[in-house]
């Protein structure tokens, strides 16, 4: 069979495979495997399996997996992040608007330390809904703020995908997690602004809270510059070069313990469940990184990827209408199944075709990581709008997507200028 065409059957065979609910890590190993025998031979797909393997386990830099998604769960299970709510409230919720606000601005600061789009969204939404609803908020905004502000746990470092990324994109954890502090904290910004433009132009939309002195202000500082200390060690020592990645992860899981301990909020049933659920998403991270692996080896030996980045580095077409329209193709792909997924799946198709169209392989993984957060909140099957539903199940599901689309515009918006000026990504690098 021609390789070309073996390879389309097998990107077939995977979706259809996850259709039937088939976890993606075992689809793609599995796609992958049987490509590898069918394409090359078994001796060629037993040696994936063999030596391949246990190059890409036994590199030091897979073991800041784990260590960053233990210092999430930590912080994720010991209420930290009700402190941080508490203190942007008092800084931003006297603002038309201003509750939903301090959901954007907590999530900011929880995704710092978190790195997940649905626990950040899960935990904001379990502080702010009754908050939101007691003073009167309209419903689309207030679930699609918190949501929307759900999606920033993907693209604030520390974040497992942009871990993944620099892995199967063979690019530096450090440049990525630098380069993606600027886009964080101007994307922050802009959904803020446009929480702000919203209730101004409709007043009904969220009514001003209750406004605070600034010595309460300062004060509330207090229980968060724990943890902003904490982001700043982690990341701030990565950036100076005192430490590798491995070692900023493992100093930000010691650090995030000691933190909880020092705030009273870590017992040991809680810290039972944060390794049990730090395992639980190291192993199926872990898992991804092998399907795709097996996967993309299949496609690099069928040629797909280099022959679709000769046919569109050949196209009479700017190559800025082709990175365009792969970008629409991730907005689809994230819309419909999890992030990280569909990054695992379509890296080894397009990295190949935007490096051959001359984009910086750093730039382009910071905006696919805004992209595909980007789908979280895009129907039909946004991730993070089922999350938030899940805490409110009397609103309809259409409401929240109603609400989303308000901060969509924010986010092409957001896209356009990072395409225009990619010094906001490559700022710090």
């Amino acid at each position: 069979m021609d390789p070309i065409l073996l390879a389309v059957l097998g990107i077939c065979v995977l979706f259809v495979l996850m259709f039937l609910r088939m976890p993606l890590s075992f689809s793609m190993f599995i796609v992958g495997f049987v490509g590898l025998l069918l394409a090359a031979s078994p001796k060629a797909a037993y040696n994936v399996l063999s030596a391949d393997l246990w190059n890409q386990f036994s590199s030091y830099s897979l073991s800041v997996i784990p260590l960053y998604i233990l210092m999430g769960e930590v912080v994720f299970r010991t209420g930290i992040a009700e402190r941080l709510f508490e203190s942007a409230y008092k800084w931003v919720g006297h603002y038309h608007g201003g509750m939903a606000s301090t959901t954007i601005l907590a999530s900011a600061g929880f995704a710092s330390i978190c790195g997940s789009n649905s626990a950040t969204a899960a935990t904001m939404g379990t502080m702010s809904l009754p908050e939101l609803n007691k003073y009167g908020y309209n419903k689309a905004l207030s679930t699609g703020s918190i949501a929307t502000g759900g999606t920033l746990g993907i693209i604030i470092p520390p974040s497992t995908v942009l871990i993944v990324l620099a892995l199967q994109m063979e690019q530096s954890i450090k440049d990525l997690f630098i380069a993606s502090i600027v886009p964080g904290i101007f994307l922050t910004i802009l959904l803020i602004l446009t929480v702000v433009f919203l209730c101004k132009r409709n007043p009904d939309f969220g009514p001003a809270g209750e406004r605070f002195s600034m010595g309460e202000k300062v004060k509330s500082l207090k229980d968060v510059i724990p943890i902003a200390l904490l982001f700043i060690f982690v990341i701030g020592g990565l950036y100076k070069g005192f430490f590798t990645p491995t070692e900023s992860g493992a100093f930000g899981a010691f650090g995030a313990i000691i933190l909880s301990l020092a705030m009273g909020k870590l017992n040991w049933k809680n810290f039972q469940i944060a390794i049990a659920g730090a395992l639980r998403s190291s192993a199926m991270v872990m898992m991804l990184v092998v399907g795709a692996m097996v996967f993309g080896r299949f496609l690099t030996i069928t040629r797909l990827p280099y022959e679709v980045s000769e046919w569109v580095t050949n196209l009479p077409v700017p190559p800025i209408f082709v990175l365009i329209s792969i970008l629409i193709i991730y907005i689809v792909g994230g819309s419909i199944m999890d992030a990280l997924g569909f990054l695992m799946i379509s890296i080894p198709v397009f990295y190949p075709t935007v490096l051959a169209l001359g984009y910086d392989p750093i730039w382009f993984a910071v905006l696919l990581c805004v992209v595909t957060s980007m789908g979280a909140i895009t129907p039909p099957v946004g991730v993070n709008v089922f999350v938030v539903q899940g805490l409110t199940p009397k609103t309809p599901v259409t409401t929240i997507f109603k609400g989303t689309a308000y901060f969509l515009v924010t986010y092409v918006i957001f896209i356009g200028l990072l395409l225009l000026f990619p010094k906001i990504v490559l700022f710090l690098v």
